[in-house]
């Protein structure tokens, strides 16, 4: 997941009191099936702010991958062969699979899938900065793979223990996918270094601009997190932002040796007493200006999203009556 669903929203406010001692009785459960480390299904009782928090958590996520379709989703047609025009379409139909799973366990908490598209499509929803930004090359597809994926799944894996049982099941097999997508994104790369000096510049290029927002990813630093706690103590964030941007940060770095690339980043330095990687400040006035809705392609991003939606409304339509034809043809047999 990214991150930042968690934490561009204003902090919770404090949880009220239970009215009265049913009440009581029922966060008491809740508590202690978090303490235990037992799911939460959605036939169970939950606090209110717990269920808007994992809305607002598994929508956004479910919208960035599917706007997450279209930076890469371009360069289908321009795909330099049979064999990598096969492998990136599989891959962009897995990124919208990922988004019907979650849209789908989030309707599991009481939204309904036109609510959360509203939200997207209007503006008032936020998904991933990092599909904000162009793909300019091939080679950005392939960084995309490598570093983009790679960053979500050690975003991901911690919610395959996540507290709310459908979103913890969903995220099962999407990170199987997501870390098959970080695979192929890394070959590709690999492929393209074996090449011409033209092309490992191009591959350089990419890493170079893609490196900093991929940083941003994993959201802002725990001191600007207020809501991260919360989201602990409820099961629904596992690591915090920093530490999982650390361990990124020391898993990338071996591979950078292996792919014959370096980091954009002066100040990266083994620090044999933390016994990890220094790294250097993150520009988060960027990160900010993306996620407000200034970004380099937000606006393109939302117009494809909402074009596509609104051209696909009598696919919609079609379906809709042939399942009312089928369901009354079902009342008429029946009779």
């Amino acid at each position: 997941m990214y991150t930042q669903s968690l934490d561009t929203a204003p902090a919770l406010k404090a949880m009220p009191a239970p009215a009265d001692a049913a009440q009581a009785g029922l966060q008491t459960r809740f508590d202690t099936k978090l303490d235990t480390s037992q799911k939460i299904e959605p036939q169970d009782w939950m606090p209110e702010a717990y269920r808007k928090t994992l809305i607002r958590q598994i929508s956004q996520h479910a919208h960035s991958e599917i706007i997450g379709m279209q930076p890469e989703g371009n360069w289908i047609s321009r795909a330099p062969s049979l064999k990598r025009k096969a492998i990136l379409l599989a891959k962009v139909q897995d990124e919208a699979g990922h988004g019907l799973y979650l849209y789908s366990a989030a309707e599991t908490l009481g939204v309904s899938r036109d609510q959360l598209l509203d939200g997207l499509h209007t503006g008032k929803a936020k998904y991933s900065s990092i599909f904000n930004y162009p793909t300019l090359t091939w080679a950005d597809v392939g960084v995309i793979g490598w570093l983009v994926d790679g960053a979500a799944i050690m975003n991901q894996v911690p919610i395959c223990r996540c507290s709310y049982g459908p979103y913890a099941r969903a995220m099962i097999r999407i990170c199987k996918e997501e870390s098959f997508h970080q695979r192929q994104g890394f070959e590709s790369l690999m492929v393209q270094m074996g090449g011409t000096a033209e092309q490992r510049t191009m591959v350089q290029d990419a890493v170079n601009r893609w490196w900093w927002p991929v940083l941003a990813m994993f959201g802002p630093p725990d001191a600007n997190s207020p809501n991260t706690a919360q989201g602990m103590r409820w099961g629904i964030k596992r690591i915090s932002n920093d530490e999982l941007r650390q361990k990124f940060v020391d898993a990338t770095v071996p591979q950078t040796k292996v792919l014959g690339v370096t980091l954009p980043d002066p100040d990266l330095k083994w620090n044999e007493d933390r016994q990890c990687h220094d790294y250097g400040a993150i520009d988060w006035d960027d990160f900010w200006a993306v996620v407000g809705g200034n970004g380099p392609c937000n606006k393109e991003r939302l117009a494809t999203r909402v074009k596509a939606h609104e051209e696909g409304q009598w696919v919609r339509d079609a379906a809709l009556a042939y399942a009312d034809k089928q369901k009354a043809r079902a009342l008429k047999e029946a009779a």
